[in-house]
C-alpha cells in the first residue's frame, strides 16, 4: 500500500516498489522502466500527492538519495543537495551555518527533489529566488542534465517540470544562498507583524524560522502525528491569479475582498477567504474527510479512515461552490496520481 509513503495517509498498492539509494540507482530504475514500457512513479516525501484508492499499476521509485555539499562563493555559499535529501532538514542547516533565503520556507513537508517541481513557496519566500540549478535524467533524451533556473521555467507553484510530470526525474538541486545571519527581506505581511518588522526589513534567520514555525503550526501545517489536521497534502488549492478582466469582474462580485496587487495588472486572491465566503467553514466535514479545524485551505484524512474518494468529493463540493458563488475554478496543488477530481 502507498498510503503510508504519502501525509495524507491515502493510497492503493503499487504492482512494483523499489527505493533508490543513489543517482545512479534512480536513474537505471526509471530508464529500464521507461524501456519496458511500465508506468512509472517517482515518489518522494509524499507531501504533495493523492494517490488513488485504486493504487499505481506500474513502478513506484521512492527516492531515498543523500547528500549535502556546500562551496562558498564570495558573498554566497552554493550547496548542492541530493533529491532524497529532507527539505526542513536542509533549511534548518542553511539557518545554523548562517546561509540566508530559505528561512520562510520552514516546516515544509516533503523532499529536496519536489521542491523544483512545485516552485515550493511560503510567507513571501519560493524556491525560484535562490536555485541556480536542476540536475535531472531526461527521459526523453535518456540524458543527465543540468538545467539553470532560466531553464525551469518557474511561476507561482509551477515549473517546467511540473508542467511535464512524465518527463524529468529530478536528482539534485543546487541554491545559491547569501552569507549571513539575518533573513531574506521579509515580504509577506504577516509574517514580517509577527516579527515586528516592516515589509522589507530583516531580521535574524533564525528568528525568521521560528516565526513561520509558530505560523504553520497554528494552521495545522507542521507534521505532528498528534495533531489530525496535519494529515493533509498542505494546500490543496493554489491562490488564483486573476487577469485585469476576472479581477474587475470579481470586484464586481465581492469590492472588498483581500487581494494582492502583481505586475501587469494581475491581481491574486487567497483561495482561503474565497472558500470561507463561499460556505465552507474550517471543520467542515464531508464522510471521513474534512476541511482543517485551523485552516480551510487544507483537506484532511483526520481519522485514518478516509479514501482518496472521499477526500475528492470533498474538494470537488469545495470548487463547485467556489465557482458558484464567485465564478472563479480553483485548481488543485498536490499531483492526482490516478484519479481526478469529478467534474463540475
Amino acid at each position: 500500500m502507498l498510503a503510508p509513503y504519502t501525509t495524507l495517509g491515502l493510497g492503493g498498492p503499487a504492482r512494483r516498489f523499489v527505493e533508490a539509494d543513489t543517482a545512479e540507482q534512480l536513474v537505471s530504475e526509471v530508464a529500464e522502466a521507461d524501456r519496458r514500457g511500465e508506468p512509472t512513479l517517482v515518489l518522494g516525501g509524499g507531501s504533495n500527492v493523492v494517490v488513488a484508492d485504486e493504487g499505481f499499476d506500474g513502478l513506484v521509485v521512492r527516492v531515498a538519495t543523500k547528500g549535502v555539499t556546500a562551496t562558498r562563493d564570495g558573498g554566497q555559499v552554493v550547496v548542492t543537495a541530493a533529491a532524497g535529501e529532507d527539505w526542513d532538514a536542509l533549511v534548518t542547516r542553511a539557518v545554523h551555518e548562517g546561509w540566508s533565503g530559505l528561512e520562510c520556507l520552514s516546516g515544509i513537508p516533503g523532499l529536496v527533489g519536489s521542491t523544483p517541481i512545485q516552485n515550493v513557496g511560503a510567507y513571501g519566500q519560493e524556491v525560484a529566488q535562490t536555485i541556480r540549478c536542476v540536475r535531472v535524467y531526461d527521459r526523453r533524451t535518456r540524458h543527465v542534465v543540468d538545467l539553470e533556473a532560466r531553464q525551469c521555467g518557474f511561476s507561482y507553484r509551477d515549473s517546467a517540470f511540473k508542467r511535464d510530470l512524465t518527463r524529468y526525474v529530478v536528482l539534485s538541486v543546487t541554491y545559491a544562498l547569501e552569507v549571513s545571519e539575518l533573513s531574506a527581506p521579509i515580504a509577506y505581511q504577516e509574517l514580517a507583524t509577527r516579527l515586528g518588522v516592516e515589509p522589507g526589513g530583516r531580521v535574524p534567520s533564525a528568528g525568521a524560522r521560528a516565526g513561520v514555525l509558530a505560523l504553520r503550526r497554528g494552521k495545522g501545517m507542521v507534521l505532528d502525528p498528534a495533531d489530525p489536521d496535519t494529515r493533509s497534502a498542505g494546500s490543496f488549492f493554489t491562490n488564483p491569479v486573476l487577469g485585469p478582466e476576472e479581477a474587475a469582474e470579481l470586484a464586481a462580485r465581492a469590492p472588498r475582498h483581500p487581494r494582492w496587487e502583481l505586475p501587469g495588472g494581475a491581481v491574486k486572491v487567497p483561495a482561503a477567504w474565497l472558500i470561507e465566503q463561499a460556505g465552507f467553514a474550517k471543520g467542515y466535514t464531508r464522510g471521513a474527510a474534512r476541511i482543517s479545524t485551523k485552516h480551510t485551505l487544507a483537506l484532511t484524512n483526520p481519522t485514518g479512515t478516509a479514501t482518496t474518494a472521499d477526500l475528492l468529493a470533498l474538494a470537488a463540493e469545495v470548487r463547485a461552490g467556489v465557482r458558484e458563488k464567485f465564478g472563479l475554478t480553483l485548481v488543485n496543488e498536490p499531483v492526482l496520481v490516478g484519479c481526478e477530481l469529478p467534474p463540475e
